[in-house]
């Protein structure tokens, strides 16, 4: 454990004005010196805060090691308090009051499968048993496609000759809930991604899906598929998964994203709790009736191929909710698309046309749009968690489109 001057906290500090602040360069420049190098110069690069809890964020640093110069990823978590048995897989420092745990990607506290994700040497390895033969270094290609620090990262990977499969890094706790959500949809032929492999350090390997992403197709110029082919997958989904355990919907968390937006937007507290308290307000006399739901609904999560949906992907949320929920996740993507140009946004708005009155004959039209405007303000935490240019900017108009889908509802 290392002494950082400056890191002091106060009874509910959540890390947040540390981790984001200019102060926490002389963290990152001790934990590199820690490490053996020297920190040149370092930015912002994600920010995950859980207001009066905790908040967890890394940075792109340049840093000189006795070897040459590198990029590096450096990760930091800060409680309001104390530190975790997790946290202690980090390097932990402190100034006497407060203690923070750094780490420097692949070195996830949490995710010790990144690892190995993170070299394709150490993928060859693990792909060889699937593709029966030794695989050189050399024929492996990895793309990160996404990291949640301390929650999950999903890369592809490339074997020339053999194809691709996709690969998620997850926490332990994780591992047993996905292979049973990928046996009971397989099961049945809800076009999830065949589960090919599990590791001893936590990475599922995923088959590629067939077709392209719905995110992409949207801007086609013929509809990528129908709105009853994207409530039929989801009808598919046996009712076994009633019996998961449940993720709480994006209402049940509402109070919990309009304080971070809030916390990252103060001049929109006001508006964001008028607009919380509308949907609460509207969705006081809905039922309570579940069924097999997504969890996650949205254009990056389904593929099609001939105007018809071909694939589901992400299916680790998958339990019982509602309906609406899913359908709602759908809209609120739809409805709050970032820098798309007037053909795009008018193809989008059109694909909106069509879907929205096939989802109002399946689902309560009101609970719908005021489920999309509780998740549209969940993803105005986006920007600023990935730290865009313009994030500011962002948020607002995610949450000026939440307002517009509240307001369609009355």
């Amino acid at each position: 454990m290392a002494l950082v001057p400056g890191l002091t906290a106060g009874p509910r500090d959540d890390g947040a004005d540390l981790l984001t602040s200019p102060r926490v360069g002389e963290l990152l420049a001790v934990a590199v010196e820690h490490a053996g190098g020297r920190l040149i110069d370092w930015r912002i690069d994600h920010v995950d805060a859980q207001p009066e809890h905790s908040t967890t964020a890394t940075f792109s640093t340049i840093v000189d090691w006795p070897d040459g110069r590198r990029n590096e990823l450096l990760g930091v978590s800060a409680r309001a308090g104390e530190t975790t048995d997790a946290d202690a897989r980090a390097e932990i420092f402190h100034d006497g009051d407060r203690e923070v745990a750094v780490w420097i990607h692949p070195a996830d506290p949490d995710l010790p499968g990144l690892a190995r994700l993170a070299y394709p040497a150490e993928m060859a390895g693990v792909l060889a048993p699937l593709v029966g033969r030794p695989i050189a270094t050399d024929e492996v290609e990895v793309d990160l496609l996404g990291y949640r620090p301390r929650r999950r990262a999903v890369a592809r990977v490339r074997v020339r000759g053999e194809g691709t499969c996709y690969v998620k890094a997850v926490r332990a706790k994780a591992v047993a809930g996905l292979r049973r959500r990928h046996q009971l949809l397989s099961g049945v032929g809800v076009p999830a991604p065949e589960l090919l492999a599990i590791t001893d350090d936590h990475l599922l390997l995923l088959r590629e899906l067939p077709g392209r992403p719905l995110a992409t197709a949207l801007f086609d110029d013929q509809p990528p598929c129908t709105g009853e082919d994207l409530i039929g997958v989801l009808d598919a989904m046996p009712p076994a998964i009633g019996a998961l355990g449940r993720r709480p919907s994006w209402v049940a968390s509402l109070d919990h994203y309009v304080e971070m937006v809030a916390r990252a937007t103060p001049d929109q507290e006001g508006r964001l709790r008028r607009l919380a308290a509308l949907i609460d307000a509207g969705l006081a006399g809905a039922t309570s009736d579940e069924e097999p739901a997504h969890g996650d609904f949205h254009e990056g999560q389904v593929h099609v191929d001939g105007g018809r949906v071909v694939g589901l992907l992400d299916v680790d949320t998958v339990g019982p909710g509602r309906r609406a929920d899913d359908l709602a996740c759908l809209i609120a993507h739809l409805s709050t698309v970032q820098r798309m140009n007037a053909g795009q946004a008018e193809r989008v708005g059109r694909l909106l046309a069509s879907w929205v009155p096939v989802f109002d004959e399946r689902v309560d039209p009101v609970e719908l749009r005021l489920r999309a405007s509780a998740i549209a303000i969940s993803l105005a935490t986006g920007p600023y968690r990935v730290q865009e240019a313009d994030w500011y900017a962002e948020t607002v108009g995610i949450i000026d489109a939440a307002e517009t889908l509240a307001h369609r509802a009355n």
